[in-house]
Parts: structure tokens; sequence; C-alpha cells
């Protein structure tokens, strides 16, 4: 085969090669001219039956020949590949893709709790009032007719917090222990009549069991305003455990003591079980205990400079881990705060 038939050959290949419209055309291509069983494979084998003295020019034209053809493939594979389809980055978002729908959270039973005797109590009249949780002994004691003698007040009982200056002070810093602080703050920035409710965070050095937690929640109630009277209290606690519980919950004042009310009382509800027929839940009493309650006390009123002579009113507290158990069945309080999802999907 002479040079011009090489030269031939060459100009073969290439106009393949250029006809090829994509990458995999273009290995076919390749294969089929340069492979094991190509067509540049027949010449080389040629080579055996030529003179000696012409081998060594034909086999290096034949050699030249391949070099150029895989050198022309290689540059037509690349032109291709990058002409081509480009693959997405890793970190690209296909937003025509499906999407994957994000499991909702929801409310958690507590504050769902929360809420709702919230709202139960704006529609008798009451506003939601915060307070700080950091507090003195003077609001969270002093204030309300609780003397710092008392077995409340022992740091066995409540959490004070490390203050370097509390020599200078005259009352230590604690994490509040019930949300009855935020009542006086309430009764000294405003004048009566006064209708607030609590909701927070309470904080005790209780060990953690089956109806005790150290940190919980609690919700206060105060009215303040002229000739209130321990019916007017029975009235809106009446109403608001109908609300909470149902139409047919009846309620029971019991006589209590309690050092910021006088007179004071317990209040229980008929059990959700049985009605009040009688139930291990209620312990055959047909009643449980919800709440505590009572007038404010005059001492109280005095500290925070309403004249208890002009004005009167009531307070109540209630935990909103032990309404939320009763609502919901809730046999554990300590299911609240473990939160397992199988838990909380239930509500």
């Amino acid at each position: 085969m002479s040079d011009t038939d090489l030269a031939a050959l060459q100009q073969e290949f290439t106009t393949a090669l250029a006809a090829a419209k994509d990458a995999a055309s273009a290995e076919r291509v390749k294969s089929d001219w340069l492979g094991r069983t190509g067509k540049l494979r027949s010449l080389t084998e040629q080579l055996g039956k030529l003179p000696p003295d012409q081998k060594k020019a034909r086999g290096k034209a034949i050699n030249d020949l391949k070099l150029a053809c895989e050198a022309a493939a290689e540059a037509r594979l690349r032109e291709l590949s990058a002409s081509g389809p480009k693959a997405a980055p890793a970190d690209v978002i296909d937003v025509t893709l499906p999407g994957a729908r994000p499991r909702l959270g929801r409310r958690h039973p507590i504050y769902a709790t929360m809420d709702e005797m919230r709202a139960i109590f704006a529609k008798l009249g009451f506003e939601a009032a915060y307070g700080p949780e950091i507090e003195t002994a003077y609001y969270n004691f002093v204030s309300l007719n609780i003397p710092l003698d008392h077995p409340a007040a022992e740091p066995f009982d409540t959490w004070y917090l490390d203050d370097p200056d509390a020599a200078t002070r005259p009352y230590r810093f604690l994490l509040r222990s019930h949300t009855s602080p935020v009542q006086m703050h309430v009764m000294e920035g405003r004048k009566p009549p006064i209708r607030v409710v609590v909701p927070g965070k309470v904080f005790r050095t209780d060990p953690a069991d089956a109806s005790h937690l150290p940190v919980f929640h609690q919700m206060e109630g105060l009215m303040v305003e002229e000739n209130v009277t321990f019916a007017d209290l029975k009235g809106v606690l009446s109403i608001a455990m109908k609300e909470l519980f149902g139409a047919k919950t009846e309620t029971r004042f019991r006589p209590s003591f309690f050092p910021f009310t006088e007179p004071s009382a317990e209040v229980d509800v008929s059990c959700l079980l049985c009605g009040g027929g009688g139930c291990p839940a209620c312990k055959g009493s047909g009643w449980i205990e919800v709440l505590g309650c009572g007038m404010v006390h005059p001492r109280v009123l005095e500290y925070a400079k309403i004249d208890p002579e002009k004005y009167s009113g009531f307070a109540f507290g209630m935990g909103v881990e032990r309404i939320a158990m009763l609502k919901l069945g809730v046999p554990d309080i300590r299911h609240f705060i473990r939160s397992h999802p199988l838990f909380l999907r239930q509500w």
C-alpha cells in the first residue's frame, strides 16, 4: 500500500469522525478503525509480507497514521463532550423534582393548655401579664405576706442565686417559686380596677417524680376592684372550670390557708372520669383538687400601696401541668418533658 493509499485512509477516518454527532458515535468510529479488529489493524499484518528493505519505512508510516488518527479521535471526543449537556453541580437543587414534605410540628400540650386557659379568662375580662423569672425575695415572699423565716423561703425549697454582693443587698435574688410576684408588679404599676392572669414558668427544688417537676408552669389570676367579694371569686372560677373541663363540671370550695389570701380555699372539680360518682382516679371521693384561691390579704394590698378599705380583690393559682394531665388523661407529669414523638402526636 502506497503513501497515497495511507493518506486516503486518514482522510476517510477524518470524514467518519467529523460525521459523529455525539461522543458515543465518535467512540464507535475510533473503535472501528483503531480497535483490535479495526481497519488499521490489517495494515500492521501486511508488514510481514513486505521485503526487509521496505518494512522499516512502511512501519513508520503506518505508526504515524495510527498516532494521527488517535489524536484526531481524542480531539473530537473533547469537542463533543464540551458542547454536550452539562451535569448539574452537586450542590445545585433541581426545583423541578418532587419535594419531600416535611413533618410539621405541633403545639406542645402544656402550651396548648396554657393558651386555652388564657383564652377562657380573656372572655371573662382578664388580660395576660408577664414578669421576670429571676426575682428578689421581697417580691417572691415579703410583699406577698410570706415572712423570710417561712419554710417556703428556706434554701431547701427555693433556688437562690449566687450573688457576690448579697451581703450589701436587702433581699437575695432567686428563681421565682410561683407567678404571684407578677401580681405585685402589676398592682404597683397601675391603679384598680385590675383583672389579670399570669402564665409562666416557676422553679422549685422538688425532685422529678410522677406528680412533681423542678420546673413547671403556673397560671395566677388577680382581680382588684371596689366591692369584690368571695361570691365573685366563686362565680369566675365556676364558669372557668366549666369552660375548661365541660359544661357538667361542678366545683367545690374547701377552707384552706395561704399567707397572701384571707379567707383562702382549695377548689375541687367533679371527677372527669366518673362525673362525681367515685372511681380510682378520684380515690372514691368524686372530686379532684385543681387549684387554690382566696381573697387578697389586706396586707398584700398595703404593700402595693392600694387602700384595703376602699378596694378588695381575689387571687387564684393553678398548675398548668396539673390541668393538662386531667384534661388529657396523662398519668405521669414527666411525660411532658420527655417529649417522645409518639406521646406528642396524640394531641
